[in-house]
């Protein structure tokens, strides 16, 4: 009997380790499931890309409504073509840009109330000029001489074109602006590399966003452009 109670002893033993041995299994099995894998995934491998941006601030769909101004009051949200027709011009006519609240808006011409989108790629006609009784070209001194230089864009009659060259901040308000006196509620539009230029009454204007602007010059009385390295 002692014989027999000693194996069932042993026997008993035996189940003990097996049942902990498959629970360490079982455990080992569980914890390869939360291992990371050797490789990165298919999309770590492929480089993804994301692109951020506005996509609309350069390209209209004529059906989607913009804000629209009529002699520079706001009339509603309404289509490019609808608003041409208020403004009782065609629809090529109207500027398109952003207004004060930063949305996309048209209006008959761009002014206070209406920033032209900046140009794009295509617009590459270079616009020459020459020298007028009320504007006198700039004279780099030592200080404009290593001062940075960009291209310089008017903006006129709904399209951006671009003078010759780059040229300085400086140079570049003169040439737009210099002996140009803007009427009060008006502004005229040009472009520095990537920076808006506004004229409004007796100053010169400059952003980085092409919505908050600071001054960047102050004209004479005589609306010249003071020259400044």
């Amino acid at each position: 009997m002692d014989f027999l109670k000693d194996r069932r002893i042993i026997l008993g033993g035996g189940a003990a380790l097996a049942l902990v041995a498959g629970l360490g299994i079982a455990v080992a099995l569980m914890s390869g499931h939360d291992k990371k894998p050797a490789e990165d995934p298919p999309a770590s491998r492929a480089g993804l890309i994301v692109e951020t941006g506005r996509a609309d601030d350069t390209k209209l769909d004529p059906a989607r409504p913009l804000r629209c101004f009529v002699g520079g009051a706001f009339v509603g949200e309404i289509t490019l073509a609808e608003c041409a027709k208020k403004n009782g011009v065609a629809t090529g006519a109207l500027d398109v840009g952003v207004d004060e609240t930063g949305a996309l808006a048209a209006a008959d011409q761009a002014g206070m109330v209406l920033t032209p989108l900046p140009p794009t790629p295509t617009d590459t006609a270079p616009l020459v000029t020459t020298p007028t009784a009320t504007t006198t070209p700039a004279t780099p001194s030592s200080a404009s001489a290593n001062a940075p230089l960009a291209a310089c864009w008017r903006y006129a009659g709904n399209e951006w074109r671009r003078l010759p060259g780059d040229i300085t901040l400086n140079a570049c308000a003169q040439q737009l602006f210099g002996g140009r006196c803007e009427k009060p509620g008006g502004a005229t539009y040009g472009r520095w590399g990537e920076e808006t230029l506004r004229l409004v009454p007796g100053r010169v204007e400059i952003s980085s966003d092409n919505r908050s602007f600071h001054t960047a010059f102050e004209q004479a009385a005589n609306c010249s452009i003071p020259n400044v390295g």
